[in-house]
C-alpha cells in the first residue's frame, strides 16, 4: 500500500515518515511550497522582505536531509497559485470585513487535503499522511476524525473543514503520541530534525511583525478607541490589527478617570471605524452565550439538534458545553449557556462528540441572550 506523506522539514512530519516506513508501507514524501515570498513582495515593491517571510528553502533542505536518512524519495511540488487563490485571498477578505480569520483551517481544506491529495493520486498513492496531532478511525463504510492523544497539541480544530472523502484517504501516524514522545523517537533515531524548533505563526508571515506584514497588503484606516459608553480613550491604527479579547498593544493605560484594570478589545464598529474597549479580563461585554455560524462542514455524521456536545471556539481552548439549532442556508445557532469569553467572528466553532471531531462552522455573529455584541 503506497502512502505519500507531507514532509515539512519539522520534527513531527519527520517522525511520521519514520513510523510509516517502520510499519512497512511503500512510502514517499512530498514537500509543498505554498508561498512565493520573493515574487509577492517584489510585486508590492518591498524588496526588504525578500526571502524573509518564510524560510522555505531551509525547510526543504531539512526535509531532504531526513528523507535521505530514511531512504525515502522526496517529491517537491508548488501550490503557490492555489494557496494565493483559496487561502491568502480569503485571509485578506476577512480582515477587510473586520473579522479574524484562521488561514490554517483553509490551508488544510484546500491545500493539504485537496491539492496535495489530488497530486498524490497522480503518483499512485492509496493514502496520504500528515504529521498532525490527530487520529482517524477507518470503518468499513465511513471514517471518523478523532482528537490527538496529546491534549495540548491536538490539531483537530484546524481539520474541521476537511470532508469525508478526504479523511477516507488520510493517515495521521503520530496522533497516538505526545509531543515529548515524538521528540524522543526523533532523538533515538538520530533524525536531523530531532532538536529543530517548532514553527510558529502563519507560514507567509513567519516570525515577522504581523502589523507590518499586513500593511503591505491592506491600507490602514486609523480611528478612535472608545469605551462602551462612547468616550474616546485613544487612537487605533486600523481595526484589522486588533482581535476580540486582545490586551497587548492598546497603549491606553493610566487614564486618570479610570482605574488601573487592564484594557481589552471588546468590539469593532466598522461603520464608525471605532475600536470598542473595556476594562477587566472578564468584562461582561466580552462574555457571550450564543452565536450564529455559517459554512457548516460535517465530516462524518451530522449533529443532532438539542443534543449535548462540546465545542472549541479557538485552538487550545477548554471544551465548552453546547447545543445546536439548525437554520437555513447552511447556518447554525450554537448555544453555550455557561458563557464563553471573546468568541470572535471569522474564527471557527468546532463541535465534538466525545473524542470525535464532527466538524465546524465559521462564526458570523455573537450574542448574549438576544443582545448582539458589537463585533
Amino acid at each position: 500500500m503506497k502512502v505519500i506523506l507531507g514532509l515539512s522539514g519539522g520534527v513531527d512530519s519527520s517522525v511520521a515518515l519514520k513510523l510509516l516506513k517502520d510499519e512497512g508501507y511503500d512510502v514517499e514524501a512530498m514537500f509543498m511550497r505554498n508561498w512565493d515570498s520573493a515574487t509577492n513582495n517584489d510585486i508590492l515593491g518591498n524588496p526588504d522582505l525578500l526571502d524573509d517571510v518564510c524560510p522555505q528553502e531551509k525547510d526543504y533542505q531539512d526535509a531532504l536531509h531526513v528523507a535521505n536518512e530514511l531512504g525515502v524519495k522526496l517529491n517537491r511540488i508548488d501550490f503557490i497559485e492555489e494557496y494565493w487563490d483559496t487561502v491568502f485571498k480569503y485571509f485578506l477578505d476577512e480582515y477587510k470585513k473586520g473579522r479574524t480569520p484562521n488561514p490554517d483551517i483553509m490551508c488544510n481544506k484546500y491545500i493539504k487535503f485537496n491539492a496535495f491529495l489530488k497530486h498524490a493520486h497522480t503518483l499512485g498513492a492509496d493514502y496520504i499522511a500528515m504529521g498532525h496531532y490527530a487520529r482517524v478511525r477507518h470503518e468499513e463504510d465511513k471514517s471518523y476524525l478523532l482528537r490527538g492523544v496529546d491534549n495540548n497539541k491536538d490539531q483537530t480544530y484546524f481539520l474541521c473543514m476537511i470532508n469525508q472523502q478526504q479523511l477516507r484517504k488520510s493517515l495521521f501516524p503520530i496522533g497516538h503520541l505526545t509531543k515529548p514522545e515524538v521528540r524522543q523517537i526523533a532523538k533515538d533515531a538520530n533524525l536531523y530534525t530531532a532538536a529543530k524548533k517548532d514553527s510558529t505563526g502563519i507560514c507567509f508571515i513567519g516570525e515577522r511583525n504581523f502589523k507590518k506584514f499586513l500593511q503591505n497588503y491592506l491600507p490602514s484606516q486609523p480611528g478612535n478607541m472608545v469605551t462602551l459608553d462612547g468616550k474616546i480613550v485613544g487612537k487605533h491604527d486600523g481595526l484589522m490589527y486588533y482581535t476580540i479579547g486582545q490586551r497587548k498593544g492598546l497603549g491606553i493605560g493610566g487614564a486618570k478617570e479610570y482605574n488601573n484594570e487592564a484594557w481589552f478589545v471588546c468590539g469593532k464598529d466598522l461603520l464608525k471605524n471605532e475600536l470598542i474597549v473595556g476594562q477587566g479580563h472578564d468584562s461582561n461585554y466580552l462574555i457571550s452565550n450564543n452565536c450564529l455560524a455559517s459554512e457548516c462542514n460535517w465530516i462524518t455524521d451530522v449533529p443532532q439538534e438539542n443534543k449535548n456536545y462540546t465545542a472549541k471556539f479557538r485552538y487550545r481552548q477548554n471544551d465548552n458545553n453546547v447545543t445546536i439549532k439548525f437554520l437555513d442556508n447552511n447556518r447554525i445557532k450554537v448555544l453555550y449557556p455557561e458563557g464563553v469569553r471573546a468568541v470572535t467572528p471569522g474564527q471557527a466553532v468546532v463541535i465534538y462528540d466525545g473524542e470525535v471531531c464532527m466538524g465546524g462552522a465559521i462564526i458570523d455573529e455573537v450574542y448574549f441572550n438576544e443582545e448582539r455584541r458589537m463585533y
